[in-house]
């Protein structure tokens, strides 16, 4: 298919970005602009599914898995086999674009990097851009990156030592102010994936692997069926093969979680897995469930592990559906950050990621995500042990494991309840990840953690249901939007205090406390806290 000269239409509002020429070509705003009016206007349809899905659960506090899609879990099928590239996915690691990120993660000797334009990355415009370039110049080997602060020179080693890319855009909410065709915003999912496949596609084709992705907040699989579609006419419109596109779905909805066979068979032959999330799980569980009284009210988020039976119930359910389809199954992120001072955390932290991985290998996941190159290692040992030299476990079919629908949403089996500490914890990490995310900065370091937007959502969500449920927590007192406008305001003194107040001012403390606490206090509750930020990101 020919390339379309680019729309008259087509307006880039936002000042020019170093080489921003390489990657905003006529020829790549002239795909997205093709995929804009292709497919918007059923995503913005897709959008208001969401909303008819929700006010149903608010009205039944139940899910069940489909009837209308029971021929589909009742059938004989399976998804493409994985390419060679793809098949042995054992340790992933997961990070923004930024020129050292990108170094490091190709370098980590995971098999895996997850590019992550989504959670880990605040959609500034020079994010946006500039990560696609970073890249480019990656299959293009011309990347380097000279640390200012510390002189030291990071490079790419040889081409065999790399992990494949798996790029993951932002999820269908999210609108690219910068960008506007016919008049208005492009879907940041469309822009990510226009911007990265059309550049990439043949590039990676020519290194051995191909475009692959990680398809984020994922709520029903008429949302994979949109993905497929967009990825049918990609492949034709710059002439590469049907099924060279792989795609991972992120089950970390609770929606999803009920139809995780169907989002496999939409994607058939653009299937690769599907990726056991918590923090978002978590979030969207709060969000559909908000209005289903006490049996529903979270605990601490650290108290819910992938321990706790619900989650279990999840997890078992996702390596089962995705090895009876041959796909494979990736396990949930340690995201722990090793200490450089304090070898005591450190031991602690990873017998306990250790312990992590030891189960989900055990459980028959084919590979897993780690945030720190340290952990690699200790991932890698865990699914080692299992594997050996298989590539995956796809052939253990865990045909022992039965979920009921009760059992994805039966939150009040966990003997564990809201504490005054997860209240401060939640406002702690809530207003840290915030003020960082305001600055242009996705992925952040918390008290030894590395948190993404996700934390954000999981934390405020909490305080939002905590209120709203009237929760009286261990030391008699009640969650009240009193109670979290003090925890706040100690919170932000105690910044002041540790960082001094030249740092404070330069940062975005007072906007991030405000913004936390409008998303944890409104009446109404906000579909997503990056929405409300979005309109409060400089750049």
């Amino acid at each position: 298919m020919s390339a379309p000269a680019p729309s008259p239409l087509a307006i880039v509002d936002a000042e020019p970005l170093p080489r921003q020429d390489e990657v905003l070509t006529d020829a790549a705003l002239a795909f997205v602009a093709e995929l804009h009016r292709n497919f918007t206007a059923r995503r913005d349809e897709l959008l208001t599914r969401r909303q008819d899905r929700r006010a149903e659960i608010a009205r039944t506090s139940t899910l069940d898995f489909r009837p209308e899609t029971a021929g589909i879990r009742a059938a004989d099928w399976k998804v493409a086999p994985a390419p060679a590239a793809l098949n042995d996915r054992r340790v992933e690691i997961t990070g923004p674009t930024d020129r050292k990120m990108t170094i490091n993660a190709l370098n980590s000797g995971a098999k895996v990097w997850l590019a992550d334009f989504e959670d880990a990355s605040a959609p500034t415009w020079e994010n946006v851009v500039l990560g696609q370039l970073n890249l480019i110049d990656a299959y293009e080997r011309r990347i380097d990156f000279t640390d200012a602060r510390s002189g030291k020179s990071y490079a790419l080693k040889d081409a065999d030592q790399l992990a494949t890319v798996v790029m993951r855009p932002r999820g269908w909410h999210l609108e690219e102010r910068h960008l506007q065709f016919d008049g208005r915003p492009v879907p940041g999912a469309l822009v990510d994936f226009g911007l990265y496949f059309f550049h990439n596609a043949q590039r990676l084709i020519d290194l051995g692997k191909g475009p692959y992705f990680y398809l984020p907040k994922t709520e029903s699989y008429l949302e994979a069926r949109l993905w497929n579609d967009i990825f049918v006419f990609a492949q034709d419109y710059v002439g590469i093969p049907q099924g060279t596109v792989r795609a991972t779905v992120l089950i970390e909805t609770i929606t999803a979680a009920y139809e995780m066979e169907e989002i496999l068979f939409e994607l058939k032959d653009h299937a690769a897995g599907l990726n056991a999330g918590r923090w978002d799980y978590l979030f969207s569980i709060v969000k559909n469930f908000r209005d289903g009284g006490a049996k529903f009210v979270l605990p601490d988020r650290n108290a819910v592990t992938m321990t706790a039976p619900f989650m279990r119930a999840y997890t078992e359910l996702l390596v089962r559906t995705c090895h009876k389809r041959g796909a494979h199954a990736i396990g949930g992120m340690a995201a722990f950050i090793p200490s450089r001072r304090d070898a005591e955390v450190n031991k602690v932290a990873f017998e306990k990621v250790k312990a992590d991985k030891d189960r989900e290998a055990g459980d028959g996941f084919d590979g897993s995500w780690v945030a720190h190159p340290d952990l690699v290692p200790i991932a890698m040992a865990s699914f080692d042990a299992v594997l050996g030299d298989k590539p995956n476990q796809k052939d253990r079919l865990r045909e022992d494991v039965s979920v009921a629908p009760g059992d994805l949403i039966a939150i009040d089996s966990l003997d564990a309840r809201p504490t005054y500490a997860g209240l401060v914890s939640a406002v702690q990490v809530g207003t840290r990840y915030i003020e960082a995310w305001l600055r242009g900065l996705g992925a952040v370091a918390i008290f030894n953690l590395m948190e993404d937007a996700a934390t954000a959502e999981i934390s405020r969500s909490q305080i939002w249901q905590w209120i709203n449920a009237g929760v009286v927590f261990e030391n008699g007192e009640k969650a009240t939007a009193e109670l979290a406008r003090k925890v706040a305001a100690e919170e932000l003194a105690a910044i002041r205090a540790e960082i001094g107040e030249e740092a404070f001012a330069a940062g975005k403390w007072q906007q991030a406390h405000d913004l936390l606490l409008k998303v944890s206090l409104d009446a109404d509750y906000a579909d997503f806290l990056t929405l409300p930020a979005y309109d409060q990101l400089v750049g």
